[in-house]
């Protein structure tokens, strides 16, 4: 147990010394937040895909969905890897990286100020994210205490303050550089993870096989084996279109495009981070959607089914002894990356969006930059330690509450210089509404939230071309501004289309 818990801590003092040494580089807002817009297609290709699964996925979603869902349970592969990653890239990215910089914006409240001209809506955007990120960057913590206990034997508690003063410090430090250089490290601990989840996860005499344990997961209940799985067809697709289409509103996973440095670098990292996907994304649902050949019955914790522990179990049945160590740092690296990134948008929310650089002044931007992440890492830590239900449901709630409130004024910002001051704000409120509204009236149903967040997406799509048709258009001076020249160059619309 004690060469464990060496490794785990040499590899977490890793992450803070990279956090030290590239302290001296974020002498600017952007340094600290973009690194400079200057990261290259592996760095930031593997900070999407780290950031995008997180120790939530590892621990929970692959134990719950494959237990429920059984193999069906792919089909989030398919669209996490072809929606949310490929697509993700492809159609988001260049755009995204273009815009910015021609606005001179950081942050996604930033750029919808600049895009509809409005600071209301900045300051909308930013409560929605402060409101909803910081609880949400607590649910990486709550896959770790039981993985902790079982493979390592440190205490819950215990664990995570280390490893909030271990992400507080490379975060605090180094800022977004420190993150994608960690975020990198931390790829490469994942991928090698994934790999033995998947050898001896199948291989296992349990299992059989992929075959053969398709043959053993029939035995059980013959729609375990089966395209869609017992549930059904409607709670499958509300996890596949959630998990996939959601990082397109998702600020910390937008924030990526914002920092690449190139348009080359885009297309590698869109390939790089499509693979890195498929790997990471395939190794955990494929081994949870076996997860009953291991277990007879959902583990029960404090006399109530405990879904957060099948995956530890299965894992510490399936794996060699000294391999777990090496599962607990995959999980490790997911918490980490996840939770600095989320940490990073929210303080960036209150400093950049809320206080404002100019009010105070670009010298003193980056401290309070490092302190704001500091005060939220901390914050984290205590909402995890809590473990307050009511808190927790709220986590499940953010990613479609935050994805419903934005991907809409986000999509058609970038691409429709036809979408208006109103039909942005009517989209953001739209997405907010139907997502708290519709969970209240079904009291939080667990096997109806994907359905929930994907309704607030979807309907923020309708609402906003409809309201921006019948409102008055931005100038044209203001788009101009906002697309560039080109709109006329290669007629993405009429100058008089864009007048109204």
């Amino acid at each position: 147990m004690f060469w464990k818990l060496v490794i785990v801590l040499a590899y977490l003092l890793l992450m803070g010394l990279v956090g030290f040494l590239t302290m001296k580089k974020n002498r600017t807002a952007s340094d600290f937040f973009l690194g400079n817009r200057n990261i290259g297609p592996w760095m930031s290709a593997f900070a999407y895909g780290t950031t995008y699964f997180s120790a939530v996925i590892f621990i929970g979603y692959a134990g719950k969905i494959g237990w429920q869902f059984g193999i069906s349970s792919l089909w989030i592969v398919l669209g996490n890897s072809l929606i949310g990653s490929f697509l993700a890239w492809k159609v988001l990215g260049r755009r995204t990286r273009e815009m910015t910089v021609r606005l001179g914006t950081m942050t996604m409240p930033a750029f919808l100020e600049a895009r509809f001209n409005s600071r209301k809506l900045r300051l909308l955007a930013a409560l929605i994210i402060f409101i909803f990120l910081v609880p949400y960057s607590a649910s990486v913590y709550m896959g770790l205490s039981y993985l902790f206990e079982q493979t390592v034997g440190i205490p819950y508690v215990l664990s995570l303050v280390f490893m909030t003063i271990i992400t507080g410090l490379y975060l605090v430090l180094g800022g977004y550089l420190a993150i994608s250089i960690t975020d990198f490290l931390q790829g490469i601990v994942m991928l090698a993870g994934v790999a033995a989840m998947l050898y001896f996860g199948i291989g296992h005499e349990k299992v059989g096989g992929l075959v053969t344990g398709l043959s053993r997961l029939a035995a059980i209940d013959p729609q375990l084996a089966r395209p869609i799985g017992p549930p059904g067809w409607l709670p499958m697709a509300g996890l596949v279109f959630l998990t996939s289409v959601g990082p397109w509103g998702l600020p910390q996973m937008v924030q990526k495009f914002y920092a690449i440095k190139s348009e080359g670098a885009i297309k590698r990292a869109t390939v790089i981070s499509t693979v890195f996907s498929v790997i990471i994304a395939l190794g955990a649902y494929l081994v949870g959607s076996f997860s009953r050949l291991y277990l007879a019955e959902v583990p029960l914790v404090g006399g109530a089914a405990n879904f957060d522990a099948i995956m530890p179990q299965v894992l510490s049945q399936a794996l060699p002894e000294g391999l777990l160590v090496l599962i607990l740092m995959l999980v490790l690296s997911a918490s980490m990356s996840t939770l600095a990134s989320l940490v990073l948008v929210a303080s960036s929310t209150v400093v950049l969006d809320l206080l404002g650089e100019e009010r105070l002044g670009k010298k003193k931007t980056v401290g309070w930059l490092r302190f704001f992440c500091g005060l939220f890492v901390l914050l984290s830590l205590a909402i995890a330690l809590r473990r307050n239900t009511l808190i927790l449901t709220l986590m499940t709630l953010s990613w479609g509450t935050v994805a419903g409130s934005f991907i809409a004024p986000y999509l058609y910002g970038l691409y429709w210089p036809r979408t208006t001051k109103a039909g942005a704000a009517a989209g953001m409120l739209s997405g907010l509404v139907v997502s708290i509204s519709l969970a209240l009236y079904y009291k939080f149903d667990a096997g109806l939230m994907p359905v929930i967040g994907s309704v607030a997406m979807i309907v923020p799509l309708f609402v906003v071309p409809i309201v921006s048709w019948l409102t008055e258009p931005l100038p044209k001076e203001h788009l101009v501004k906002a697309y560039g020249q080109e709109i006329y160059d290669t007629k993405l619309t009429g100058s008089e289309e864009i007048g109204g």
